[in-house]
């Protein structure tokens, strides 16, 4: 008993993690041994192999178009719309005096947004595009950037604001300053004589001896682009030196501190994405093969006497051939190729020896759904909503429909926060200082000038399984003044509440107007005991 007792004194005493996850003795843990760096090692190094990756899997892989297609409907759609809600008890206005000016504001920011040569620098997409293609580049990418730019205002258009989308790769570290983007070399330093010299750059973005943003650096290039024009960069202030305006706008989200570029939204789903896309492209191709009629024979004899039979040439045995050249892709002597009733001859000495898989494999459709059901909890998208599947219960489908929206809403904030609001206020200060827009005060004191650019920004609904069932839940929130009707208006329809019940009164009246007059509409317009068809409209 001695020795026992003396043997448990002497053994190393460990607690806690050191016996579950941070073990290092047990048998399922001993080879699991991560080496997490900073921010730069683990992202930026790696940024660019992630992005053509995840571009990649979204042009050849129909899950993956589907997890960012899906939430570009959901959080842009055909745009998510302003909606100036100024705080009008600090400025001093009464209600219709508010919704007066929020109703100019919105006009004239129509005049900006709604025309690819009035807000996009290359005159291809309007606003609501330029939302479409950020929150695009955004998932793919990491990040995106939009640069702003003035151009010269035309009487069709009388703002100079234009936006210029920059894709990731074209903000990159320098290769005078260190940087190599070929080779994952993302840091760099600016030397002396340099402007911003001594500041860091990372992975293009440049920080002052504080780690704030300072400026961008663009390549008119992109990282492996052949081009008969030399590889330059441009450095971009963050914020306009005069006005204090931003020059570059960064759309993106973070996951570590002192993180400064955005990863792709298909990264952590990257490995089984491709394995998926194999998987699927093997088994599609083996079920085509085994569709195919194909004779094979095999002669020792001279060929110069045989007509050798090229695929789809021919008939034999009764088998009808396929349409002369139909899918043939080679004409080399030396390829053979399947074709549904196709008979071709070999050479002396030649075999064919095919596999015999079992096709269709037994649960191939379990393992996908399985699969995707685990890639849709990465992406935040329910397995329902990314194949688009509603064939469970209604409260099953309905709860994957809010668990989506969740991270949808959260998505569109942060499109809200790093693009739309920041183009707004940009545009709104231009409007005033031109005089088209009055607000007083705006550029003298910050708080007025927020209260002036305080907006929402309205953009498509959520789905609803049972319309019915959710507009009487809504309803009696309303009575209890849990909600407002205001609040349900936009989340059910999207649109202004106020505006709905100015609409519906001016509907009322000329409905009073049409059932006035010596017929008036009756009570029940529809007399069960004569004719269905004789009640007033």
């Amino acid at each position: 008993m001695s020795n026992v007792k003396d043997r448990r004194v002497s053994a190393p005493q460990v607690s806690g993690y050191s016996e579950a996850g941070a073990s290092l003795t047990r048998r399922a843990l001993k080879g699991f041994i991560p080496r997490s760096g900073s921010p730069t090692d683990d992202i930026d190094k790696n940024n660019g192999t992630l992005r053509q990756r995840s571009r990649m899997l979204y042009m050849a892989t129909p899950v993956a178009a589907s997890a960012v297609n899906t939430n570009c409907i959901k959080v842009v759609g055909t745009g998510l719309t302003l909606k100036p809600t100024i705080d009008r008890e600090l400025l001093g206005l009464s209600r219709e005096e508010a919704k007066a000016w929020g109703r100019r504001v919105e006009a004239e920011w129509r005049i900006w947004s709604s025309k690819p040569e009035n807000c996009d620098a290359l005159g291809v997409n309007d606003f609501a595009g330029l939302q479409d293609l950020a929150l695009k580049s955004w998932l793919l990418s990491g990040d995106v950037f939009g640069l702003t730019k003035r151009y010269p205002a035309k009487p069709s258009n009388p703002y100079t604001l234009r936006l210029h989308l920059i894709e990731a790769d074209r903000v990159s570290t320098p290769g005078s300053y260190g940087g190599h983007p070929m080779l994952g070399v993302t840091e760099g330093k600016i030397p002396e004589g340099k402007p911003g010299a001594g500041n860091k750059i990372h992975d293009g973005i440049e920080v002052n001896a504080s780690g704030q943003i300072v400026a961008y650096h663009i390549c008119n290039l992109y990282p492996g682009q052949v081009s008969s024009e030399k590889r330059e960069w441009t450095r971009v202030l963050a914020f306009g030196e005069k006005t204090g305006l931003p020059n570059v706008l960064h759309i993106t989200s973070t996951d570590r501190c002192d993180q400064y570029r955005g990863v792709p939204y298909l990264a952590p789903v990257i490995e089984p994405l491709l394995q998926l896309r194999r998987y699927t492209e093997s088994e599609l191709m083996a079920a085509l093969v085994q569709s195919f009629f194909t004779a094979w024979i095999e002669t020792e004899t001279n060929q110069s006497g045989i007509p050798i039979n090229e695929v789809g040439t021919g008939d034999i045995a009764g088998v009808p051939g396929s349409n002369p050249g139909e899918g043939q892709v080679s004409r080399n002597e030396n390829e053979y190729e399947m074709a549904p009733g196709t008979v071709i001859h070999l050479k002396p000495g030649e075999k064919i020896h095919f596999g015999n898989p079992n096709i269709p494999t037994t649960g191939f459709d379990i393992f996908v759904k399985t699969l995707c059901k685990l890639m849709g909890a990465g992406l935040d998208l329910p397995y329902d909503v990314l194949i688009k599947e509603f064939n469970s219960s209604y409260s099953a489908s309905r709860g994957a429909l809010l668990e989506a929206w969740e991270a949808i809403r959260r998505r569109r904030s942060w499109l809200v926060n790093r693009l739309c609001q920041p183009t707004y206020e940009m545009w709104l200060a231009e409007a005033v200082a031109r005089g088209r827009i009055k607000a007083p005060g705006f550029f003298e004191d910050p708080l007025i000038r927020a209260a002036w650019c305080k907006a929402v920004w309205i953009g498509p609904v959520q789905g609803q399984l049972d319309p019915k069932k959710e507009a009487e839940s809504a309803l009696t929130l309303a009575s209890k003044s849990v909600k407002t009707y205001e609040t349900i208006t936009r989340e059910l329809g999207g649109g202004d509440w106020e505006d709905n019940v100015e609409q519906r009164q001016h509907e009322q009246e000329m409905l009073d107007g049409m059932s006035g007059g010596n017929n008036p509409a009756p009570a029940n317009p529809v007399d069960p005991g004569g004719d269905p068809n004789s009640g007033s409209v």
